[in-house]
């Protein structure tokens, strides 16, 4: 759903301890960056040591609030959020403060798996999306696993 380009800007929002943002920070080549954001410091810092061991220089770590991105207006070519969309208490404004971070030409790929306690569904998705304007844009997988890709209206 992603498919990356080398050069990209990616953020990833609550990348837990690395799982995709190793393999992330690879498919950007080292003239692309992936901006790492949590509220908690502690995954920042594994990840980041994970990176380092895997002799990866370009994941950049920010803690914060999902709600109030420190990023520029039109700056990250993708944003990705793998079950962590529901644990943040008002979605919607995160989803706005991505639609403002996004190139016009950005994705945002949103991952979600039944069986954690903050799981998303596809028809909440859509309709959060659709309030901070995003148009749904294709999916993978099925109601209890899966991966959408979303763009600005």
């Amino acid at each position: 759903m992603l498919r990356p380009e080398p050069g990209e800007r990616i953020l990833e929002i609550g990348p837990g301890v690395g799982y995709y943002t190793l393999d992330m920070a690879e498919w950007v080549g080292p003239e692309g960056t992936v901006e790492i954001f949590d509220l908690q410091q502690e995954f920042l810092d594994h990840t980041v040591r994970r990176a380092v061991e895997r002799g990866l220089a370009n994941v950049v770590p920010t803690q914060g609030d999902a709600t109030a991105l420190p990023y520029e207006d039109d700056s990250m070519d993708a944003v990705a959020l793998t079950a962590v969309l529901g644990e943040i208490p008002n979605p919607v404004a995160a989803l706005r403060q991505i639609q403002r971070i996004l190139k016009p030409t950005g994705r945002l790929i949103v991952g979600e798996l039944f069986g954690d306690p903050h799981f998303t569904t596809q028809s909440a998705l859509k309709r959060q999306a659709g309030e901070a304007g995003f148009a749904w844009s294709e999916h993978s997988g099925n109601w209890f696993g899966y991966f959408a890709r979303l763009t600005e209206l």
